[in-house]
């Protein structure tokens, strides 16, 4: 990916170093991160998560902020959660631009598209840490991987995690790394036009077994999400040969039925919640294919 000499994002915050305590929030694979109070499918379902997307360009159009009407539910935050201390500006590492830079990307890129619809783009916060992190939704540690906390409406990432995306996952890359920084602005983009919200609504009351499946098409849009991002980085001439090949075996590497392959031997089907590899390459190739939300359709389309 080119990406050096790009605009950086001042939307990063480095904590690295500070310390911090452990966490929840929506994470890129396999499970390793918890996903909250469990849901039911009644009332409203599959296809009421994705008409929201259409109700929120619908009442902005005409004049009704529906982020006042959603302010009052549940945002899937922990109790009590509290913010991340901002340690001053970002340390002035590669890997600092690096991220930086992915990020101003994906904020030009959700800049246009809602802008497109007569819409402001609330740009995320990118909290960088190191060993464990306080957000809004609680605490988490490097392991829980990279997530996404609508609480505060910051994606969290170790980047250390990136080591271990190569070594440990053989998903080596800066696209590779690139994609896994999409798909949680990925859940940003859904927690704007209420989708995560509702989610966190509907899996209060949920069994496990349909928490799971909805959580799973959840995930798999924002990979489609992660795509449509990808899609327009690569207008832009910024893809090298190979990128999106680095995406796409990232996608296979972190695949539910992978990750159970690889650390346990076997895999159960029916804990899935983010997506197989076929599932999660899929859904990513058909956003970087159109580069329109509306093939992300997870809901109301086989996933």
């Amino acid at each position: 990916m080119r990406w050096r000499g790009r605009r950086q994002s001042e939307n990063v915050q480095d904590t690295r170093g500070q310390g911090g305590g452990g966490g929840i929030g929506g994470g890129l694979g396999g499970g390793r991160l918890p996903m909250g109070p469990r849901m039911s499918t009644g009332g409203g379902g599959l296809s009421g998560i994705i008409i929201l997307v259409v109700l929120f360009f619908a009442l902005r159009a005409c004049g009704i902020d529906p982020m006042q009407i959603l302010s009052g539910g549940d945002d899937g935050s922990v109790p009590g959660g509290g913010q991340v201390t901002q340690g001053g500006a970002p340390a002035n590492d590669e890997m600092t631009q690096f991220v930086s830079t992915v990020l101003a990307e994906t904020e030009d890129t959700w800049n246009g598209i809602f802008q497109a619809e007569g819409l402001k783009y609330t740009e995320p916060k990118l909290v960088l840490f190191s060993g464990q992190v306080r957000s809004a939704c609680g605490f988490a540690s490097s392991a829980s991987g990279p997530f996404y906390c609508p609480g505060d409406q910051k994606v969290y990432l170790d980047t250390a995690f990136f080591g271990q995306l190569a070594k440990q996952f053989g998903a080596a890359g800066d696209f590779a790394q690139a994609y896994v920084i999409a798909h949680e602005v990925g859940h940003h983009v859904q927690n704007l036009t209420g989708i995560l919200p509702k989610f966190n609504q509907m899996r209060q009351q949920m069994s496990e077994a349909d928490a799971n499946q909805m959580s799973m098409r959840v995930e798999l849009q924002a990979d489609c999400f992660a795509g449509v991002w990808g899609h327009y980085t690569d207008q832009k001439g910024l893809l090298e040969q190979g990128d999106i090949e680095e995406a796409l075996n990232a996608a296979q590497q972190i695949g539910d039925d992978t990750l159970q392959k690889r650390m346990q031997g076997y895999v159960v089907p029916e804990s899935f919640n983010h997506g197989t590899s076929q599932q999660r390459q899929r859904w990513f190739a058909a956003g970087f294919k159109s580069g329109k939300l509306s093939e992300c359709d997870t809901f109301n389309n086989p996933i």
